[in-house]
């Protein structure tokens, strides 16, 4: 079986990680996919906002927008946030965001195995704390986070512009 290997995105991989983050009930309301989860999206179509935003995240040495990478396919995508803080001494702190592994994949292991690579990674640059933020709505994801070690600590909140 070929491993799955997590790597920095590519600009030709953002079709199929639009793709995966419209492929739920929560980002099919809010994303603009142009096609399926299965990262059949040609590049045209997808919305120039996200072309966009990945140049920025790519340009950023303080993000890094992962995909998880299995024979050449993108299956499963995050984003780590590496915030310099003055609080906890100093800390600098690494936030997961929009955490999506493929339909076919689910259930296997694979969001288990990067979300400990996420960790690995702000272990490696000396990051003292890793947060993350889940839709209340997501049971099943409070669930997963929580089997992996993560505490419901704080109370998010956001203001819509």
């Amino acid at each position: 079986m070929t491993e799955v290997i997590f790597r920095a995105a590519r600009r030709a991989d953002v079709p199929a990680i639009v793709a995966l983050l419209a492929d739920d009930p929560l980002g099919a309301g809010r994303e603009a996919a142009g096609g399926d989860a299965g990262g059949t999206v040609v590049g045209e179509e997808v919305d120039a906002a996200y072309w966009r935003a990945f140049d920025d995240i790519d340009a950023d040495p303080r993000n890094a927008l992962v995909v998880a990478d299995l024979a050449g396919e993108v299956v499963g995508t995050m984003q780590l946030t590496f915030i310099p803080g003055l609080s906890r001494l100093g800390a600098e702190r690494a936030q997961i965001e929009a955490v999506r592994v493929r339909a076919d994949q689910r259930g296997a292991g694979l969001g288990r195995r990067m979300i400990s690579w996420a960790v690995d990674e702000a272990r490696a640059r000396g990051c003292r704390l890793v947060q993350l933020t889940t839709d209340k709505r997501r049971a099943d994801a409070h669930r997963f986070y929580a089997g992996l070690g993560f505490e419901a600590s704080h109370e998010g909140m956001k203001l819509a512009l």
